[in-house]
């Protein structure tokens, strides 16, 4: 029982607790605490037995405090708070991870050059699956088609995601599957929430936006367990070894839930895990019947519900209020209709249970804030910590309305450096004003929750401290940056990555800074992220990353 006073009051019983437990010591140039009542020290001791911080201040005062502690010195590293990634996709990281990988390819031909390269892999009638493919980045802008997969694959079936998850690119072989279990895509109709795009004689053209996704991608052969482990740890690894060690996980499935509360009760959980399900469906029914869960290994929990309401800017499928500066017959998709989405949110409201609402454009995020103002009435000024995961594409009178709605703009900095290129064709040089607008809902007062959405873009948080701080691609254009006003300060961009992040997960009394009380989860990088030039962000070499006081990942050494 002393034990457990300790913890809940550790002031009274600092000293104590060397008896009861091994105290660990570390000492480092500099420790970034983001605790603005001590920001910076030299030393800070943790209890191995609970992983929880003691003490955190200068190396002489902590060495006399735990004479006996084995001290880590670290010479003149930095270390700061574990990085969270507020808005990621692990088992999709995962899946990519055994894929094809089609980032960065400059134009078809290369796309099906990788493809055939990793067609070697595959057994006889075997799909071929990949993800990345970006036609914004091409000569031809326009979307691909059958045509430039079927010379090089006329009978295997390809399925290939779009860098941001919103569409697939399919061949004839895959449509002739789909086709054969009696879901003809030919025609002029098109399936709710997704479009199919088609040729001038109604047949599929090969991109499938959305929900018409589905009408193929459902007969590709499920994984079995060993496998769908296999990937998640494999993402897991990549996680932690670029520095992360906590994930909110958007959409996650009953079965994605039971898999990782199995390595959870293993102890092969190397990070935390704030998993949202997958819309109003099995995994939301089991919050409202058994109410929110959590781990007792502190690792897992799943509190919250990520719901859909729009498509992605790059496919040109998310919601606008007025048509596509590029596409005027065009106004993008919605994924849920408003009536259902409301439906889903009120359930969710009843259960307790934390909302979190993709939405891209402007008429996709007014929908979701009128909803949320609907639904939440009188109690909007509870802590509830409702989301918008993107808030990529706003109108500038509804920025305000995060912050009197106590709504989060959960937000990916790298989605701008990724998207800055073509953005502004979209939607024209008024509404691009509200689009990535970092500081507009800073000054607004709104809270940020920073991320990447991995795998759409890289699981490498320095990737979004980069982009956050400069705006910029990583060959330093454009210079000064892009809408360069809207640039995050590498305080804020690291706050967004950890203390934000928490407190956006309900998770602030257990992480996001280095303080007493708190889990001793810390990254150790080789250079200070708030001294570094910015334009050196990208290049902060992880050396080590910790979770309750243990590694979970150590760079290799120059011998090692």
């Amino acid at each position: 029982m002393r034990r457990i006073a300790c913890v809940a009051l550790l002031l009274p019983c600092l000293h104590a607790l060397p008896a009861l437990a091994e105290v660990k010591l570390l000492l480092a140039d500099t420790i970034r605490t983001g605790d603005a009542a001590q920001p910076v020290a030299g030393a800070m001791a943790w209890d191995s037995d609970t992983g929880r911080v003691l003490q955190v201040g200068s190396a002489e005062a902590l060495r006399k405090a735990y004479p006996k502690a084995a001290a880590l010195e670290l010479g003149d590293a930095t270390v700061v708070p574990g990085l969270i990634d507020a808005h990621a996709h692990i088992m999709g990281l995962g899946n990519t991870l055994m894929q094809a990988d089609l980032t960065g390819a400059r134009n078809r031909g290369e796309v099906v050059e990788r493809l055939k390269a990793f067609e070697k892999t595959l057994a006889p009638g075997e799909w071929l699956l990949g993800r990345g493919w970006d036609q914004n980045r091409w000569d031809n802008t326009d979307f691909p088609t059958v045509a430039d997969l079927d010379a090089a694959f006329p009978q295997r079936p390809l399925y290939l995601e779009r860098v941001d998850g919103h569409a697939g690119w399919v061949n004839s072989a895959a449509i002739r599957v789909a086709e054969r279990a009696g879901n003809s895509l030919s025609g002029d109709w098109q399936p709710e929430g997704g479009r199919i795009l088609r040729n001038a004689d109604g047949t599929p053209s090969g991109v499938l936006v959305d929900g018409a996704a589905a009408l193929v991608y459902q007969y590709i052969p499920a994984l079995d367990d060993a496998s769908r482990e296999k990937r998640l740890q494999a993402a897991l690894q990549a996680a932690v070894s670029n520095g992360l060690t906590g994930v909110h996980d958007m959409g996650v499935s009953r079965e994605d839930l039971a898999l990782m509360k199995r390595l959870a009760d293993q102890g092969e959980l190397p990070l935390r895990i704030d998993a949202y399900a997958d819309g109003n469906n099995e995994a939301l029914e089991d919050l409202c019947k058994a109410g929110l869960y959590a781990h007792p290994g502190g690792r897992l929990e799943m509190r919250g519900v990520k719901l859909y309401m729009d498509g992605a800017l790059g496919s040109r499928g998310a919601a606008l209020l007025t048509a596509y500066s590029d596409d005027p017959h065009n106004h993008g998709l919605l994924m849920t209709s408003p009536e259902e989405f409301e439906v889903a949110v009120r359930k969710a409201d009843g259960c307790k249970v934390q909302v979190a609402t993709h939405a891209i454009g402007d008429r996709g995020n007014r929908i979701v804030l009128d909803t949320y103002e609907k639904v939440l009435g009188a109690h909007k000024g509870d802590d509830h910590r409702w989301r918008i995961e993107h808030s990529q594409v706003v109108a500038l009178d509804d920025i305000p309305r995060f912050a009197k709605l106590g709504v989060i703009a959960s937000m990916q900095p790298t989605h701008a450096t990724s998207d800055m290129g073509w953005a502004e064709q979209r939607v024209g040089p008024e509404r691009i004003l509200g689009a990535y607008a970092w500081q507009r809902f800073l000054h607004s007062g709104a809270r940020l929750a920073l991320g990447s959405d991995f795998p759409v873009e890289q699981v490498d948080p320095r990737l979004g401290l980069y982009a956050a701080v400069t705006r910029q691609d990583r060959d330093g254009q454009p210079p000064g940056g892009w809408q360069p006003e809207q640039r995050l300060s590498a305080a804020e961009a690291l706050r967004g990555f950890t203390s934000d992040a928490a407190w956006a997960g309900h998770d602030e009394a257990q992480v996001g800074k280095l303080q007493r009380g708190l889990r001793a989860d810390f990254v150790v990088l080789d250079r200070d992220p708030l001294k570094v030039a910015a334009d050196q962000l990208d290049d902060l070499k992880v050396l080590s990353t910790w979770v309750d006081g243990e590694p979970v990942y150590k760079a290799a050494t120059p011998e090692g």
